[in-house]
């Protein structure tokens, strides 16, 4: 009870999927094994990338970051969420709440960032091939890797901070498995369109600015391949972006139909499967497509495997 009288909300009420209890146990076990699958693939790719020298080149270097980037990720929400499943109370405290904010949004902008970090190697190892180790090296590409987990983590101090000093005074139930910044701000007990707006804004650059840097990047990459004069070249070439321009489909698809407007009125259900897709679906499929189309991965994973069973 504050100065006022008012009842100040000290935890949240995270809704998670509601259902009946059958279904929240088959719910637990199906991404319990969905979290473990994830862990192991981009574990797998991380340590592929350290034990194997062949591998310590920018684009496999840029490829375990994001590995690690993506375990990072999913442990943002879904233990607390597996913890949810099998809660009768399902309560976070009001400061882990905002924790997990800062560091799903951190994660995510991260995720933005290195993506197109990404799509640049594949610009400069097909239309700069005779220059790209001078260009990119592993010292240049570590440096911009740092550069971009620190840009992401400085990102949302400062909207986070101007949303803890909102009045919540309840409800303090949120209608989804994560502390997302829509129905944070639909709880607040008056309204905030500057914090709306400026989250909205400062969503829609960081997505807008990152997605056509990489439409740009292939832009350039797709001409320089279509000038290749043999198929098997073009292919190769093709081959090695493939990957990545899925995993980009993928990841901006979801991301772009959440924030560009966080409170837009999405439906809660929608909201929270698509939420589901890109934060715990997507660190899933993604080790599958890198390892599946990469020759070198594969054999490598492969003498991993087999050293293992050793």
């Amino acid at each position: 009870m504050n100065m006022s009288g008012v009842n100040t909300v000290t935890e949240f009420i995270l809704l998670s999927f509601s259902c009946s209890r059958e279904i929240q146990v088959l719910l637990f076990m199906l991404f319990f094994v969905s979290y473990i699958l994830t862990l192991m693939g981009n574990g797998a790719i991380v340590c592929a990338v350290k034990l194997d020298h062949r591998l310590h080149t920018p684009m496999y270097i840029l490829l375990a970051n994001f590995s690690f980037l993506e375990i990072c990720y999913i442990n943002t929400t879904v233990p607390n969420m597996l913890k949810n499943f099998l809660s009768e109370t399902k309560t976070i405290s009001f400061t882990a709440c905002f924790f997990q904010f800062y560091f799903f949004f951190s994660m995510g902008i991260t995720e933005t960032f290195l993506l197109p970090l990404m799509a640049f190697d594949r610009y400069l190892a097909i239309c700069r091939p005779l220059h790209y180790h001078n260009i990119m090296s592993s010292h240049l590409c570590m440096n911009l890797v740092a550069l971009c987990w620190v840009t992401a983590f400085l990102c949302y101090p400062v909207p986070i901070y101007f949303i803890t000093q909102l009045p919540f005074c309840g409800p303090n139930t949120i209608d989804h498995f994560v502390c997302d910044p829509g129905p944070l701000l639909a709880l607040s007990c008056i309204p905030a369109p500057g914090i709306e707006l400026s989250c909205s804004i400062l969503s829609s650059l960081i997505i807008f600015i990152t997605f056509f840097f990489i439409l740009g990047s292939y832009t350039l990459v797709l001409r320089a391949v279509l000038r290749v004069p043999s198929a098997a070249g073009r292919r190769k070439a093709f081959s090695t972006c493939g990957s990545h321009l899925a995993v980009v489909s993928l990841f901006y698809g979801s991301v772009m139909v959440m924030y560009i407007s966080p409170t837009s009125g999405n439906a809660a259900g929608i909201q929270k499967i698509v939420t589901l897709f890109y934060s715990s679906v997507t660190p899933l499929i993604n080790p599958l497509i890198y390892s599946f189309r990469n020759k070198d991965m594969k054999a490598t994973l492969r003498k991993i495997h087999t050293c293992t069973k050793i």
